[in-house]
């Protein structure tokens, strides 16, 4: 009898388990959205459908929403800008704006001064002295840093109150970012059937989950978005911040100054132009990122010499990278791509590799009528040549396959063939903060394969084709033969500017 009893639950488990799906394989959900927190976001989220993806994105956003109410010194009725608004008092704050200062408090210890709530009375004299075209006065400098090295509030850990000490301005802006780039991974992670989680604010991010993903970091010594990077790296359960004087920063008499400025002595930094920083958790990443443009080498080293669990990739403006001991357990080794050249007749002269293409553009803030934010439209950026043929896509945007047909101009000029193997870009990448919407790419005068294009006229194309908005084509003939010259492109519906900027390669921002 046991017997049988055993064949009949053999047969039941068999039969039930006919009836139960298989187990569904894991995607990966990308979704891009621009201005939030002034600067953009990637989201990405490992699960197997997209109800659950669309779910932990929802709870991303809100808690991005909910914290920028609180934190943010651009809103008016923000809790950070009542409280700044309140003068010379004590008042009671929310558990999160008490946390944020009591970081920036710590921290400001912890780097001996070099990240500070008060920079930006410093930061202030710069850009007032900026717009006028000349550089501050030492007086204007030395007022600004006694005021900085003043204590402007203090804490009462006990009742959560904050008393302010003075009217010297504050700004929680880098610092409350990457506080709110950790609550908003955390929520999307304890999302049902979310696997892993990326949240990318302006190149700041953090990596939740049971997989590592693969993060590039930017070179700061070419920046566009389809430059190759200086280097790849694989990370789970971290964060990862980059912070440097690359894309933001005062021109005075045609130099350029950093945006980072040393709260100790009024100087914008120079000696260091990137620094990324791997920590256990987003705070800390920015924190230290943002500090290692100000600090020395040997401050550095000093401060991370017990932290096993931190490490960092510094490039100076030399060039020169430094990396910590700790890299190493993250970069990947990846083969940079190599030059292929093609040997030109008498009769046709080669791309001058000492000039390159840089196209620029911006992308609209468009806002939904429910009031709710609109995704970033794809977009395609490709070259053809005078025979209208393809020869070099520079970016192609979009989040999956099934979406390519929408960007009709360049799967027309494609074809098929190039769209099979057509994938989105999966990996993230950490960068010095760019604007909202902004974008730079550039073009080296190689075609798909590698090789160099000949001199001649080329024609540009930047499509844009937004879900439930309008679709945008810009097409631009342009001479590429070793002359400098830039052409301002007609804005539409979805590209607020545009540009065409053919330069020698090295040349000074603007």
């Amino acid at each position: 009898m046991k017997f049988k009893h055993l064949i009949v639950a053999i047969l039941l488990v068999i039969i039930a388990s006919a009836f139960v799906s298989p187990n569904k394989s894991l995607r990966t959900f990308v979704s891009n959205y621009e201005n939030v927190l002034g600067t953009s976001l990637e989201l990405k989220f490992k699960t197997t459908n997209q109800a659950d993806a669309d779910l932990a994105e929802a709870r991303a956003l809100n808690e991005i929403d909910r914290l920028d109410d609180i934190l943010s010194a651009y809103k008016a009725n923000s809790e950070f800008s009542k409280w700044m608004s309140n003068g010379k008092q004590t008042t009671k704050v929310s558990a999160d704006l008490f946390e944020v200062l009591k970081q920036f408090e710590n921290y400001k210890v912890l780097t001996n001064g070099a990240l500070d709530a008060s920079a930006k009375v410093i930061g202030d004299v710069w850009k007032k002295a900026a717009a006028e075209n000349r550089l501050p006065s030492a007086e204007a400098l030395q007022h600004a840093v006694t005021l900085v090295k003043q204590k402007h509030y203090l804490l009462n850990e006990q009742d959560k109150t904050v008393t302010r000490l003075d009217d010297a301005p504050l700004a929680l802006n880098s610092f409350a970012k990457s506080y709110i780039i950790n609550k908003a991974a955390e929520k999307a992670i304890q999302s049902p059937g979310i696997e892993n989680v990326v949240v990318n604010i302006g190149g700041d991010m953090v990596i939740k989950g049971n997989q590592a993903d693969a993060i590039e970091i930017a070179n700061p010594k070419a920046d566009a978005e389809n430059d190759v990077s200086l280097t790849t790296i694989n990370v789970s359960n971290m964060a990862v911040a980059t912070s440097g004087n690359y894309r933001r920063g005062f021109n005075v008499n045609g130099k350029w100054y950093s945006h980072i400025v040393d709260p100790r002595t009024g100087k914008p930094v120079s000696e260091i132009i990137s620094a990324t920083v791997i920590a256990p958790n987003a705070s800390e990443a920015g924190a230290l990122a943002t500090s290692f443009n100000v600090l020395s080498l040997t401050e550095i080293e000093t401060m991370t010499a017990t932290r096993n669990d931190i490490a960092y990739l510094l490039i100076t403006k030399e060039g020169k990278e430094i990396r910590s001991k700790a890299w190493a357990n993250y970069e990947v080794a990846l083969k940079k791509p190599a030059t292929l050249l093609e040997k030109a007749s008498k009769a046709d002269k080669l791309w001058n590799t000492k000039y390159e293409l840089v196209v620029n553009f911006e992308i609209a803030n468009i806002e939904s009528k429910d009031g709710k934010r609109v995704r970033r439209p794809f977009v395609a950026v490709w070259v053809e040549d005078a025979a209208k043929t393809p020869i070099r896509n520079l970016a192609i945007w979009y989040n999956k396959p099934r979406w390519l047909p929408d960007l009709k101009s360049w799967s027309r000029a494609n074809g098929d063939e190039f769209k099979k193997g057509a994938e989105g870009k999966l990996s993230s990448t950490s960068s010095a903060t760019r604007g909202p919407g902004k974008y730079s790419l550039s073009w080296d005068g190689k075609d798909d394969s590698g090789k160099l294009v000949k001199a001649g006229t080329y024609t540009v194309f930047i499509e844009v084709a937004r879900e439930h908005g309008t679709y945008q084509v810009i097409a631009k003939e342009m001479k590429f033969t070793g002359s400098a010259k830039k052409v301002e492109l007609t804005p539409n519906t979805e590209l607020t500017s545009a540009s065409l900027d053919y330069r020698k390669i090295g040349t000074p921002k603007k």
